[in-house]
């Protein structure tokens, strides 16, 4: 037993050994924060000195706490893509907050869930006030009701089993620029191959309302019931915005739900700038969006909206014989009941305490700062003869090609920036043709960074490793 009447914690530490390893991993994140920009934005390590270093045989004994975690700073860590860094722009990158970061430590040190009223109450109203206040910076019906994900790919798959329980079995319109997760998720509810269209965008790489209009009505004289309009705020590819005004007027009259994947761009919307770019988002029947990436928080977390109350505990309650002592009551949420996750952390802490340490106007700042970053991108390639700008900056995405570039060259290019660290880009295809493509929302990085990432991305690939 031990001083306090307790049985010996097998898994215990003294206090004071808790507090001095927290604070070295405090000393940590902070020097992470501060020297990160120094290091490589991105390292791969090779599989056997990986494992020769982190694996082994199953440690029987305790051992040094301090010298497990220094490994993992070293090694695990270390090789890894640094989506944080200012020099980081492939694919989504994700310039997590500090403050995001300590909201963070402190629901995983509380062993915070956000299961049920009975059991969380207090991260639950966190919760629901987080997704108040995106509600309404977003403009979306009062009403609205959400729930927090892991991120856009099990959003986009609950808002269309929402939308499916809601409207029933019919066929599913989208693009050819639409997230890949999308089609995953269609067929992981079930929609066959014969329910699902994908149509090909238009000269500016976005879902054509004449193009669904058109399918709709094939559809319905080959005897098909149409069901679903899924539009994207915000192509991974190029940042596109499909025309969600015109989508919505299609949808009323043809009666379909409206989903928009606003997992990349809908955030912009609570600056100026990219509300410009952005109107119709409060016309969805249901939206998703992700904070872990320009809402500046730490992974992961993602966003559903459904515009119709009651929708998302009408497809997902479920109160088995051993959960019914912790219904909520009136005015109560349980948030298993509007996901497909019983067991869930709270997510919401980090964005709570990001909105309370920088205020909206804060992150309306460094959203503004993204866009502008892709903009000045987008005039140092326009100055540049030897590349040519194949979709200009939206949403803080800019694509380009190096003009005469040979087949193969754009992902050895990228390669080789990869493999010298100092920073990370993306090469991808737009209709079958080659492309670069820079993705800007760090708002920690400079027109430096730019600059000189585009200068060594024309650098001669013989002479780099």
């Amino acid at each position: 037993m031990g001083d306090s009447g307790r049985p010996s914690d097998p898994l215990g530490l003294e206090a004071e050994a808790m507090r001095r390893l927290g604070h070295w991993v405090v000393d940590q994140v902070v020097d992470h924060f501060e020297r990160g920009p120094d290091g490589p934005a991105i390292r791969t390590g090779g599989a056997e000195d990986l494992w020769s270093a982190l694996g082994g045989a199953v440690p029987e004994e305790p051992g040094d706490p301090l010298a497990a975690m220094s490994t993992l700073v070293d090694v695990a860590l270390a090789n890894m893509q640094h989506v944080d860094h200012p020099r980081y722009f492939a694919r989504v990158p994700n310039a997590a907050s500090f403050a995001g970061v300590l909201g963070e430590w402190l629901g995983v040190g509380f062993n915070a869930l956000a299961t049920s009223w009975a059991g969380g109450s207090g991260p639950a109203t966190v919760e629901l006030v987080v997704l108040e206040w995106l509600r309404g910076l977003l403009g979306l019906d009062v009403g609205t009701e959400g729930v927090l994900t892991s991120g856009g790919s099990l959003a986009n798959l609950m808002g269309l089993a929402v939308a499916r329980r809601s409207v029933g079995v019919g066929v599913a319109y989208l693009s050819d620029q639409t997230h890949a997760s999308i089609g995953r998720g269609l067929g992981a509810l079930g929609f066959a191959p014969g329910q699902i269209r994908v149509l090909e965008s238009d000269a500016r790489f976005r879902l054509s309302v004449d193009a669904v209009a058109a399918a709709v009505s094939a559809d319905r004289s080959a005897g098909l019931r149409p069901g679903f309009v899924v539009a994207t705020a915000g192509t991974t590819n190029s940042g596109a915005v499909d025309p969600l005004p015109g989508l919505a007027g299609l949808c009323a009259r043809e009666g379909l739900w409206l989903h928009v994947d606003g997992a990349y761009g809908a955030p912009a919307a609570l600056c100026q700038p990219g509300r410009s770019v952005l109107p119709g988002l409060e016309l969805a029947d249901s939206l998703v969006l992700d904070p872990h990436k320009w809402l500046f928080q730490p992974y992961d977390v993602g966003c559903l909206f459904v515009r119709r109350p009651g929708e998302l505990e009408r497809t997902f309650a479920m109160t088995p014989e051993y959960l019914a002592d912790t219904r909520a009551g009136h005015g109560e949420v349980d948030f298993r009941n509007r996901t497909l996750e019983l067991t869930r952390r709270a997510r919401a802490l980090k964005l709570w305490l990001t909105f309370r340490t920088y205020g909206a106007h804060g992150i309306r700042a460094a959203i503004a700062r993204c866009l502008e970053l892709a903009e000045h991108a987008e005039r140092l390639l326009r100055a540049d003869s030897r590349w040519e700008v194949v979709t200009p900056a939206q949403l803080a995405i800019v694509t380009f090609a190096r003009r005469g570039a040979a087949a193969g060259e754009h992902a050895a290019r990228v390669a080789a920036l990869a493999r010298d660290g100092y920073a990370a880009v993306t090469s991808t295809t737009l209709r079958d043709r080659s492309v670069l493509r820079l993705c800007t929302i760090n708002p920690r990085s400079t027109e430096e960074d730019i600059a000189s990432t585009l200068e060594l991305l024309l650098a001669d690939l013989h002479t780099r490793g």
